[in-house]
């Protein structure tokens, strides 16, 4: 069973997300929050699997919620649920430790196959998409802090480990690693999964967001 926690100023949004999980088996709504700060609260006391992420409402935001409740080191994994046309918050969010992000308008079936995914500790968002989105958003949004602290954890890698890295910021999937370096995907997922340890990443789009941080990965240009 996948605990849920829905998080949104609105409450026809939040009738409309609970009404979807609770016709589902596998899945259990067990708490709603209108805001961020009710969100942690939440979050803090029934350690949801799942966080359905609002990112724009009133006093706390989705994004500085999410940092809160990653900062925690609980077991609950923040799915980001936005309107990418409007909302330039997705890549902050992201930084703050979400493990994804789904447009508000996806399909229900999208929806559940993405709280299964976060739930079941992967990203949400495939690697190309990731890549096409902080092309889209990094050249708007500062990068993060590429201190002493990141620069020690690149130099924990191996250099097919950097190399590893330098592809999944590029948003290639396992099968194209594999193909790129002559490698089995079993072999890659094997290095993908140190790579995240080493740098201490949750999953692959927090790995993005570290190469767009070191500069080993850069928006195209035009």
């Amino acid at each position: 069973m996948t605990t849920v926690l829905i998080v949104d100023d609105q409450p026809l949004q939040r009738f409309g997300f609970r009404m979807l999980l609770d016709s589902v088996a596998g899945t259990e709504v067990i708490g709603e929050a209108a805001n961020g700060t009710e969100a942690v609260r939440r979050a803090a006391e029934s350690r949801p699997d799942v966080v359905l992420m609002d990112v724009r409402m009133p006093g706390m935001d989705g994004i500085e919620a999410t940092r809160r409740i990653v900062a925690t080191g609980g077991r609950s994994r923040v799915l980001v649920l936005t309107t990418f046309d409007l909302d330039e918050y997705v890549h902050a969010a992201l930084r703050a430790g979400a493990s994804g992000f789904l447009l508000k308008d996806a399909r229900p079936e999208e929806l559940l196959a993405g709280i299964r995914a976060v739930a079941a500790g992967e990203a949400v968002i495939a690697p190309a998409l990731t890549r096409r989105l902080l092309d889209e958003f990094a050249q708007h949004l500062p990068l993060g802090d590429s201190g002493s602290d990141q620069a020690q954890k690149l130099g924990s890698l191996t250099e097919r480990e950097r190399e590893i890295l330098l592809a999944i910021g590029k948003g290639w999937s396992n099968g194209e690693i594999a193909a790129h370096f002559v490698l089995s995907e079993s072999t890659v997922k094997t290095h993908v999964g140190r790579v995240l340890a080493k740098i201490g990443a949750r999953d692959r789009i927090q790995a993005v967001i570290f190469a767009y941080d070191l500069g080993l990965a850069r928006p195209k240009p035009g």
